[in-house]
């Protein structure tokens, strides 16, 4: 006979599955400027402003990149933070602005328009200098154009319709300001020390613009005969050897250095005898080939014959004679052996030449003892013409005038004072991280902040002009006391570098670790070089009297600079009428004005004035306005974090932060620095045209980003899966919340247990969250939300309640519990989102609510309901755990195919937290017994036809369950979810 229809019912029409429009697919790339287009429209952040005024203020300062290119992936890595934590404050119900900013000024800009220049064969020297600032001023205004653009891409919300610009007039006359501060105050002094400096962009450099590559020099053994030695006769005659590896500074050498602890050797070689530490003899033995194998065996004899090792006292007095003196002049001045805490036997040959030109333990033991820099070396690199020979022969920064055949070397190996000579010497040297040239030390005049000197008290270091010529020392006028909340100043004031000290203890550091960082390199930093030889920067706006070497600060003085600046920017000053400045109680002939130009960092470090304090006032505290937090990059223990630090200390007392977090740095995906030469840099702009801003945020805050972080393929992998289940859990809320009104609600009280408990778990995920965003940790903050929707929601009450989501009728109370928490979780989470996936929460929150006014973004932090007792909580975390073994044991089941889903498994559990109709259900099982094990089998219940769960009063499979039948009938009435 053959095979009878299967005329069993469709039961899939009476099912209330989901309902929504919202895709699963997300087309990020495609939806996300349109977002960003209507949020401009609305004017959302100029809204936010209005709905929060009055609030307790909350002010993240922005860190100024520079506009000189289009974002990397540093920037996005930063700015995507920022974003965050002012998102997350603004949802906490703080009144947190976010105003972007840029740094305008200095070589990053300068450097940009030079290339142009060198690109058509001009000199910009011969541009005349309000052209050429006008070029920069050009320049900076288009790329802070583009990055603007860029940053909004990534979902930035700030005011970007006036942004804070180091180069307009008011910031320019602020920084001016600033720096008259230090002057009136007496904190300020102009000498000659050495600096970093670049022969290349031919100015000085801060520590912060300076990094250290490996690179390959040349290192020499020099002789220096010693012509007198009062308390070691016995030493006349023998020849002192230094090994160094910048021969180039062996024409400005001046003394050589000893070490006080330091016992040294005589090592006999061909009628000679070598002056070297005796734990440095063998190395520096092997070096100039002297042919000992053992020069322990010499040292019997030595201490046989001398009766000790050389020391210290033996060398006190002592001079030596340069082995250029036959040049004569500056040559053939004796040079003294100086005792220097700093010689140490690491390497060399226990004895150093010193150069107080270009080297700052030179520097100060010189001048210790009178010596002054010569200034030998000009601002190209390039000795000056009239020293010696070596006028114009070649930079000093080319390998080739300082290789062991270059013109040096070779005039002391005629000398017969070169030991020994290599050009294959590895170790790391300073360069400038712009140029990526090498950089040296050169003692130059330059404007200094003292990091030692209490206020009024800074005086000058030495200054000498760059032909030799000994200057006047700058001495500051007398200035009254600078006020910090209480009279400071005088001997008793505190130095900038104990009042920096003080103010980084009293600052809160995230991760704690980085007060370490900081502290230690404000104890040890030198004084703060803040002049540079440039033209694109704020003038440091000072007049120095031409006789005295005082600079001027009068205040009436400073007023007109600054109200010159206000009207006209910086520029003003470059094309000033200086005697109107002056005015009359002045000449002009009498004073020079100062044509240096500001540090940059100087710049950015003054930012607080004109950013935070000029647009927000005092807060009720005399320390004044400052920031809640600063955020950048490690780099900035030596940049922007220190130089506000310092501009804030010196002419307020204080930070201008109550906290300072650091992240790390953006790494490719194998942990290697992003390089163009690597070909490995992600670009921040592809992936958000590829895969969305969301995806490039949610990576961004996902990762441990207090250290550095990769990204690449992998990476964006893993960021993407996580978005998706995100995105997904949103979907199935919207979908099962369709048709969701008030009238449907149920009071807590009146929900089941589960329910309750998951209401429970909402509150422990709100108190984490807060936890998470209070501590500035976003990655705990979206692993605890992603974990919860994923885990507790997603595999658990999801899967739970599919059932009465799909089958129970419309008015049942356990839907419309279920449809009540729904409705909880779904404005709880798409807040908590909302400051990561700003986009993605946008688009949630209008497919629900499609109002052309509203946004997720002018919400606060949900309010949640009552939450379970305790003992809910501690049950059904019981549940969980035993639910977890069931599913464990009937998985081996499902694999053999003996079961196709849970559905058709009955098991026995151990113990039963709830009654076993309600195990059944939470289990997604048949049916549950209670015996002493974990133990499945294949039910003998039919499935009905609707539902699907195998039940004992189903006759057939294929027939309805008890519940189905009664819910089928009402729908038939005409009743709908």
């Amino acid at each position: 006979m053959a095979d009878q229809p299967d005329t069993k019912r469709d039961w899939r029409d009476t099912v209330f599955l989901p309902k929504t429009d919202f895709p699963m697919k997300a087309g990020l790339a495609q939806k996300e400027p349109a977002i960003l287009e209507r949020w401009q429209q609305m004017g959302l952040y100029d809204r936010l402003r209005r709905e929060r005024a009055g609030r307790e203020r909350w002010i993240l300062h922005d860190g100024p990149p520079y506009a000189n290119g289009d974002i990397h992936m540093g920037h996005a890595m930063n700015k995507v933070l920022k974003d965050v934590i002012v998102r997350s404050r603004s949802l906490m119900g703080y009144d947190a602005p976010y105003v972007p900013g840029w740094d305008c000024h200095g070589l990053p800009i300068e450097w940009k328009v030079e290339e142009a220049y060198r690109a058509k064969k001009l000199d910009k020297d011969q541009v005349p200098v309000d052209q050429f600032r006008a070029e920069c001023r050009a320049y900076a205004d288009k790329w802070v154009a583009v990055q603007a653009d860029e940053f909004q891409r990534l979902g930035v919300m700030g005011d970007w319709a006036d942004p804070y610009l180091t180069m307009k007039y008011e910031a320019e006359a602020t920084i001016a300001g600033e720096l008259l501060k230090f002057a009136e105050s007496g904190q300020l002094y102009r000498g000659a020390k050495p600096v970093m400096w670049s022969p290349v962009e031919k100015t000085a450099l801060a520590e912060a613009e300076v990094e250290y590559e490996d690179v390959v020099s040349t290192q020499i053994d020099v002789a220096f005969e010693i012509t007198e030695a009062p308390n070691a006769p016995e030493l006349v005659g023998a020849h002192a050897v230094i090994w160094t590896t910048t021969p180039w500074t062996i024409p400005v050498n001046q003394a050589l250095a000893y070490g006080e602890d330091v016992e040294y050797v005589l090592l006999p070689y061909e009628g000679r005898k070598y002056l070297v530490a005796q734990r440095l003899a063998q190395q520096f033995a092997d070096r100039a080939g002297l042919g000992f194998a053992d020069v322990t065996e010499t040292f019997d004899a030595f201490i046989a014959d001398r009766g000790s090792f050389i020391t210290a006292n033996d060398l006190a007095g002592a001079l030596a004679r340069h082995p250029m003196d036959h040049l004569g002049g500056f040559f053939a001045k004796p040079r003294p052996l100086l005792p220097g805490d700093f010689v140490t036997t690491d390497a060399g040959t226990g004895l150093v030449h010193m150069a107080p030109d270009h080297g700052e333990d030179d520097f100060l033991l010189c001048k210790q003892y009178g010596i002054e820099p010569v200034f030998a070396v000009d601002g190209a690199g390039f000795y000056r013409a009239d020293w010696a020979w070596l006028g114009g022969q070649g930079s000093v920064i080319n390998k080739k005038f300082v290789s062991a055949e270059g013109p040096i070397c070779a005039d002391l190996r005629e000398a017969d004072a070169l030991l020994a000579a290599s050009d294959d010497f590895k170790h790391s040297y300073p360069h400038s991280w712009r140029s990526k040239a090498k950089v040296i030390q050169r003692a130059t005049p330059q404007w200094f902040i003292p990091m030692d000197l209490p206020a009024g008290q800074a005086r000058a270091a030495g200054v000498a002009g760059e032909q030799g010529q000994a200057d006047r020392a700058q001495q500051p006028l007398s200035q009254p006391s600078l006020q910090r909340g209480g009279s400071v100043g005088g001997d008793n004031a505190p130095t900038l570098r104990n009042l920096a000290l003080d103010a980084i203890a009293r600052t809160r550091w995230v991760p704690a670790r980085a007060e370490n960082r900081i502290t230690a390199m404000v104890e040890g930093r030198p004084d703060w070089v803040i002049s540079r030889q440039r033209a694109w920067g704020v003038p440091i706006a000072l007049y120095v009297h031409r006789a005295t070497g005082q600079y001027l600060a009068d205040p009436a003085v400073n007023a007109r600079i600054l109200s010159a600046f206000k009207a006209g920017g910086a520029d003003a000053w470059f094309t000033a009428d200086h005697q109107t400045l002056l005015g009359n109680g002045y000449d002009l002939a009498d004073y020079e004005p100062v044509n240096d130009i500001l540090d940059v960092w100087f710049d950015s470090g003054s930012t607080h004035a004109f950013v935070v304090e000029a647009r927000y006032g005092a807060k009720d505290n005399p320390g004044g306005t400052r920031a809640n937090l600063y955020v950048e990059g490690s780099d900035q223990h030596r940049g922007w974090f220190q130089s506000s630090l310092l501009e804030s200390c010196g002419t307020r007392g204080r930070a201008p932060y109550d906290a300072v977090l650091t992240h790390g740095f953006a790494l490719d995906g194998k942990g290697r620095k992003m390089s163009k030469s690597l070909g490995n840099v992600v670009d921040p702009l592809k992936i958000i045209g590829e895969s969305g801003a969301d995806i490039l945020r949610l990576w961004a805050v996902s990762t441990d980003y207090f250290d550095d972080i990769r990204i690449g393929k992998e990476v964006l992998a893993t960021a993407s899966d996580a978005y998706r289940k995100l995105r997904n859990t949103f979907r199935y809320l919207l979908g099962a919340l369709d048709g969701f009104t008030d009238g449907e609600r149920v009071a807590v009280a009146d929900m089941p247990e589960l329910e309750r408990y998951v209401l429970h778990l909402l509150h422990k995920l709100d108190l984490e969250l807060r936890s998470a965003a209070e501590g500035f940790e976003f990655n705990r903050y979206t692993r605890a939300l992603t974990d919860f929707c994923n885990e507790d929601l997603s595999a658990f009450f999801f899967d739970v309640r599919k059932d009465s989501l799909y089958c129970d009728a419309p008015g049942d109370l356990k839907r419309r519990a279920y449809r009540t928490m729904l409705d909880t979780l779904f404005h709880a989470l798409v807040r908590y989102a909302a400051p990561v996936l700003v986009f993605t929460a946008e688009e949630v929150w209008q497919a629900r609510f499609p109002d052309a006014d509203a946004s997720v973004h002018l919400l606060e932090w949900p309010e949640l309901p009552e939450q379970a007792s305790e003992d809910i909580a501690q049950r059904w975390h019981e549940v969980r755990r035993l639910r977890e073994r069931v599913t464990e044991a009937i998985e081996p089941l499902r694999r053999e195919k003996t079961v196709r889903s849970s559905l058709e498994a009955e098991v026995t559990v151990p113990e039963t937290p709830l009654p076993t109709d309600a195990l059944a259900e939470v289990f997604i099982v048949a049916k549950v017994s209670e015996a002493g094990t974990v133990d499945v089998t294949r039910t003998d219940y039919h499935k009905c036809g609707r539902c699907w769960r195998h039940l004992p009063e189903v006759d057939e499979d294929g027939d309805l369950c008890a519940r189905c039948e009664d819910v089928v009938a009402t729908v038939s009435d005409g009743v709908s979810a």
